[in-house]
């Protein structure tokens, strides 16, 4: 089924108060002569939504959070022709969605009695009750499953008549004593998609996400959604791309496109069974393969990857840093296991964080760290990293403080406590400190190659694109109806040289950095 996919144009990705603190300031930002013609489209985190976990993936309802953003401040974006991307968490809603809210008050007799997963109804007949009331699956299913944190994903739920059950809880939960006490549910309840009352859910808030403006819907943790006695529970097949099949039917009318995010393994090839099917995909490759290769000055893995994207015509979202670590799962496979063990090694060496999966060191995840500590804040490496993004196939997402050189933000984890390691990469920035940072060298450059990326038209999804390394570094092209762009980089001179031609074969000087 042929899908829908938007330009391969640069988008910019923040949470809506990243840069001036709102939507309305990065408005005033994005209006700004420095920004003309640099970004096509504006990807906004879910904090724009009533959340109060995770900074925004812990879901109350998608209704604007008010204080951040409005809907007459994400229409100011799209007058000035930037389209959304946003999210929707298919897998899970907040203990504070009124959804969740109204099962505390009403147990069975809720109208939502059946929109979350009830773990004993799930699992009956699979398994041994437990004296803590809920059901111990036998070992035979407990070995298939995947698990995203230690002990079974379980909440212990206490209605208002006092009676208990447990419901399911891949993600997170923290249960707090109140002042009268009462307790207090945290966390991210799983939706049960065999409920009509969820797919009504769905249908309502994809509708909802269409007013805003959104042409990208991301799909944060679908792959956990489908669930059945018997299976991993995360990425079960066929289950997993019927899914996608009906949240692409309802999103036909408003002429939306799909991103589904997942981690996994290159040797597993979910990336290209997704891009198969005719989604957009992430490219979660690009940020450590890009680092290995500057810092081995070999590019053959990342030409590697390069090409086959273009061979597989897989269409991708590519990034440097977003607003979590840099993935490192991703790369096992592909990348040979002692340059990912040095990947990491690096990278925590230059104060990032290791984030593991359930506590297990063999299960390497991401190393929370911001893009610019990545590349030892060495600002040719930077500007370096930015131009091969740019011309990587895919649609290249600029994480705000990427562009900004932001550095690691320790105070930030410290404050925000144990297991907070993402907050390093989050820091907001005042418009004090936009315009002090918006003259430095680095940010400007950045913004004449994306200002270069986004206007011309050597560049698209269907243009022609090949890459070699060279005895220097790595030399790119791209051509589309007669316009031809070229990056020649070298890694030993930490240096690069871009240039454009018009299709009357005037070459333009665009950009040099060092000596190349």
């Amino acid at each position: 089924m042929e899908k829908k996919h938007m330009d391969n144009r640069p988008m910019l990705n923040l949470y809506p108060d990243s840069l001036g603190g709102t939507v309305e300031s990065l408005c005033q930002i994005l209006d700004r002569e420095e920004f003309a013609d640099v970004f096509s489209s504006v990807y906004i985190l879910p904090s724009i939504y009533h959340s109060d976990l995770d900074r925004g993936f812990s879901v109350i309802d998608y209704d604007l959070e008010g204080k951040y953003a409005s809907k007459e401040s994400l229409k100011r974006l799209q007058k000035n022709g930037l389209y959304l991307k946003l999210d929707f968490v298919l897998n899970h809603a907040s203990v504070q969605s009124p959804q969740f809210q109204d099962l505390l008050e009403h147990g069975k007799k809720s109208a939502y009695k059946d929109f979350f997963i009830d773990w004993n109804a799930f699992w009956e007949g699979y398994g041994t009750m437990t004296d803590e009331g809920y059901l111990m699956p036998e070992k035979a299913y407990l070995e298939k499953m995947f698990f995203r944190k230690p002990g079974l994903p379980v909440l212990m739920v206490e209605f208002a008549d006092g009676s208990r059950a447990p419901y399911w809880n891949t993600f997170y939960q923290e249960i707090r004593q109140t002042a009268d006490y009462r307790k207090r549910y945290l966390g991210q309840m799983d939706l049960n998609i065999r409920s009509q009352s969820v797919w009504d859910f769905y249908k309502e808030t994809i509708g909802k996400l269409a007013g805003y403006g959104a042409k990208i819907l991301r799909l944060d943790a679908f792959a956990y959604a489908p669930k059945a006695p018997g299976t991993r529970n995360f990425l079960n097949e066929p289950e997993t791309w019927e899914l996608l099949e009906r949240i692409d039917g309802l999103t036909k009318e408003y002429d939306m496109a799909l991103l589904p995010e997942i981690h996994a393994a290159y040797q597993e090839k979910r990336y290209e069974t997704i891009a198969a099917k005719g989604y957009l995909t992430y490219d979660f490759f690009l940020p450590g393969l890009l680092i290995d290769a500057i810092e081995s000055r070999d590019g053959t893995y990342l030409a590697r990857w390069a090409k086959e994207q273009t061979e597989k015509n897989i269409r991708s979202v590519n990034m440097l840093g977003c607003h979590d670590g840099i993935p490192v799962l991703d790369l096992e496979g592909f990348l040979p296991k002692e340059r990912i063990r040095a990947l990491i090694d690096l990278l925590v060496g230059r104060g990032g964080y290791v984030k593991d999966l359930h506590g297990s060191e063999n299960i390497y995840y991401q190393v929370n760290t911001t893009y610019f500590n990545a590349l030892g804040e060495n600002e040719s490496a930077l500007l370096i990293a930015r131009a091969i993004q740019l011309f990587m196939p895919g649609k290249p997402q600029i994480w705000y403080l990427d562009l900004f050189a932001g550095t690691n933000d320790y105070e930030a984890v410290k404050a925000a406590g144990a297991g907070a390691h993402k907050e390093i990469n989050r820091t907001n920035l005042d418009m004090d400190e936009v315009n002090k940072r918006i003259n430095h060298d680095v940010v400007i450059k950045q913004l004449e190659m994306l200002q270069f990326r986004n206007t011309f038209a050597a560049f698209g999804f269907d243009a022609v694109f090949c890459v070699h390394c060279t005895d220097e570094g790595m030399d790119f092209q791209w051509e589309n109806s007669g316009y031809a762009a070229r990056l020649e980089v070298s890694f030993k001179k930490m240096a690069f040289k871009m240039t454009g031609k018009t299709v009357q074969g005037e070459e333009l000087y665009l950009l040099s950095h060092g000596n190349s």
